[in-house]
């Protein structure tokens, strides 16, 4: 499989390290013990277009947000930090 990365272009995903869900927001420190269990512990498991981050590990070490099919494995959409996504609708909006 290769993933696009913003900075270097496609590379093999042996090359990446995935982040996890992205645009997590993190609890309060004033939150509960429940609320904090929930953002460390509970992700969406999405079936099909899924918002997430990668590290370029083994490369230019950037890391970047995806959007990813997890049915086919295949990237839509790769963006460095802070830039938006184009509208794509995904299942976990």
């Amino acid at each position: 499989m290769l993933v696009p990365c913003p900075w270097c272009g496609n590379r093999d995903e042996s090359e990446f390290s995935y982040g996890g869900e992205a645009h997590l927001e993190r609890p309060q420190d004033t939150c509960s013990d429940k609320e904090w269990t929930e953002y460390i512990f509970m992700r969406k498991n999405i079936k099909g277009e899924h918002k997430e981050r990668w590290n370029h590990s083994n490369g230019c070490r950037q890391w970047f947000n995806a959007v990813r099919d997890t049915t086919t494995n295949t990237f839509l959409q790769t963006s460095k930090p802070g830039e938006n996504y184009t509208n794509i609708k995904t299942n976990d909006q």
